[in-house]
């Protein structure tokens, strides 16, 4: 009998001890969903962009969402229910919110050679250029006839100051082809065998908008592309797997989370960087909220509609559609109202660039548009560029039109931004151009009196116009706290300022990559600020920036990035 008994009271000495640690399990379980359940107290020095409470004590944070903004009676309310963070020396801003630029793209560019010049790159001259493709060749013994893609190269600031061509990029292999980028991302290179495979010779007409530039006195292809011409060879790079492709776009999330980051943006998304991107968004692997525009080539094809949507699912949404309508002021491809100070190579004294669209394929683009209120981006430039938007969207007479942004905006002028203003167009400048080009664009682009002018920040304040500021990735990294500086002291690589009339104060600065972001997203009422009822997305930085001298703002370090109420990343 008693040995009958024995796989009874074993039976029952092993239901003893798993009810004892699906007890402990539950407890632990519990314990973990109270702390993650508690609110958080964020105590010190807050900025908090909105103009009803600009500085704070403390931020309540429940969940994803800031529940209160105080002062030291919310500490006093919730001490000993809240977990407390001491910001100490540190300050707390609204999350950075990328107003332009190309997420996938800058994936991509993570698998391509660095081309770029200091302080992105390593390449300073042609020599240094060949040197480092061939031994990227050599490095990861690559096949020929496998493409070699480089980014970054920029003319302006090689010792040689001038574009490489299909020569320069023969000696580097003849076996494979080499297909490098500008950094503006409006040109690029290809040496003579990627010319023959993809079919390009003194025969090849141009495309509107676009240009094969020619050897000297012959209609031979130099190896350099423009524009249009530029987009149709980039349409042949040959795409990385799935998986790749997936992993680059994590990695690239990592990075921008780094610099302050929690809204980001693919401007100019073609369908294949949207479906990467709803995969992505489908498998939750978005930690920052994404904002696609979907490219819109408007001759021949109509309006896509299509995904356009106010809401996020998975933290990813398509807000509305970009059109280009001119290139590059650093490549002098962009469309300007005077000639270039100094005209590129093969063109005569009055160039002025040109259009990559003709007027009235944009008249019928952005009324289309805005006829169904689709929020638009447009690319523009120079001053002539900036003329077509105004002209279209003044010429739609859409009593209440969607967003229109203005994307860069160099070179607008005063009358233009009167303009702007009247017709409820937001100009993002592209500011950092002051400190990246601000030398090329003095003496080689514009001359001193319009390149003082560039990304005209104050003369949009005055007028009462809400801008934005971006970096426009992967054409510069997407350093908020340079833009930061750029946008205060205007400083060019030489140490120059470029236009001190032109300047934002540091709390200007700051609303056009918060706030006024936020608007341009058509999100102001969810993000922004740090305002009670919007989204907890902060960074923290190791001082406080209003009370720096701008001059030393690029010392300014993020130490933690807070989206959604998550922390998505921490210095180390």
């Amino acid at each position: 009998m008693a040995g009958r008994s024995d796989p009874t009271r074993a039976r029952s000495r092993l239901n003893y001890w798993q009810r004892g640690l699906a007890v402990a399990l539950l407890v632990a379980t519990a314990s973990l969903q109270a702390a993650l359940a508690a609110p958080t107290l964020y105590v010190g020095r807050i900025i908090t962009l909105d103009p009803a409470r600009p500085i704070a004590e403390a931020v309540l944070v429940e969940a994803d969402r800031i529940a209160a903004v105080g002062g030291s009676e919310l500490r006093a309310a919730h001490e000993g229910t809240a977990r407390i963070v001491e910001l100490g020396r540190r300050a707390m801003l609204p999350g950075f919110i990328d107003a332009h630029g190309h997420l996938t793209a800058t994936a991509a560019y993570i698998n391509f050679v660095n081309l770029a010049p200091p302080p992105v790159g390593p390449v300073d001259d042609i020599a240094h250029l060949r040197s480092t493709l061939r031994e990227h060749i050599e490095r990861e013994s690559i096949s020929p006839g496998q493409w070699i893609v480089g980014v970054g190269y920029d003319d302006s600031l090689l010792k040689e100051k001038r574009h490489p061509t299909r020569d320069d990029l023969d000696a580097v292999s003849r076996e494979h082809p080499i297909f490098i980028v500008h950094v503006s991302g409006h040109l690029s290179v290809g040496n003579s065998a990627l010319l023959s495979q993809i079919g390009i010779s003194s025969e090849t007409v141009d495309p509107p908008g676009g240009a094969y530039r020619r050897q000297a006195n012959s209609k031979e292809p130099n190896g350099v592309f423009e524009e249009m011409a530029h987009y149709a060879v980039m349409t042949r790079l040959p795409r990385p797997n799935p998986d790749g492709a997936l992993a680059g776009l994590q990695k690239t999330l990592a990075y921008m989370a780094s610099r302050g980051l929690t809204t980001v943006q693919d401007g100019g998304a073609n369908p294949e960087n949207l479906q990467l991107l709803q995969t992505a968004a489908k498998n939750g692997l978005l930690n920052l909220d994404v904002v696609a525009y979907r490219y819109w080539s408007p001759i021949g094809t109509a309006l896509p509609k299509e995904f356009v949507s106010d809401e996020y699912q998975n933290r990813f949404r398509v807000d509305g559609v970009k059109i280009i309508l001119d290139g590059s002021p650093q490549g002098k491809t962009a469309f300007l109202s005077q000639p270039y100070a100094v005209p590129p190579a093969g063109r005569d004294a009055n160039y002025r660039g040109y259009p990559s669209l003709p007027e009235p394929v944009v008249q019928k683009a952005v009324a289309a548009a805005l006829q169904a209120n689709v929020p638009l981006l447009a690319h523009a430039n120079g001053d002539a560029a900036a003329e077509m938007l105004i002209d279209a969207v003044e010429a739609a007479g859409v009593a209440k039109p969607p967003r229109v942004v203005m994307i860069h905006s160099q070179t607008v002028r005063d009358d233009q931004l009167d303009r702007m203003a009247r017709l409820e167009i937001t100009p993002s400048f592209f500011v950092s151009h002051t400190f990246f080009w601000g030398d090329w664009h003095r003496d080689e682009t514009l001359g001193e009196e319009r390149a003082m002018r560039i990304s005209p920040t104050r003369s949009a304040t005055e007028r009462g116009i809400r801008y934005t500021l971006h970096n426009d990735p992967p054409v510069v990294p997407p350093d908020m706290i340079r833009t930061l500086w750029s946008a205060t002291t205007r400083r060019t690589r030489s140490g120059q300022v470029l236009g001190t009339e032109q300047r934002a104060s540091t709390l200007e600065a700051l609303a056009g990559i918060t706030i006024d972001a936020a608007r341009q997203y058509g999100e102001e009422s969810s993000k922004g600020s740090i305002t009670a009822g919007k989204q907890a997305d902060f960074v923290i930085v190791d001082q406080d920036p209003l009370g720096m001298d701008p001059e030393n703002l690029l010392q300014l370090r993020v130490l933690e990035t807070i989206s959604r109420g998550k922390s998505v990343y921490v210095a180390p």
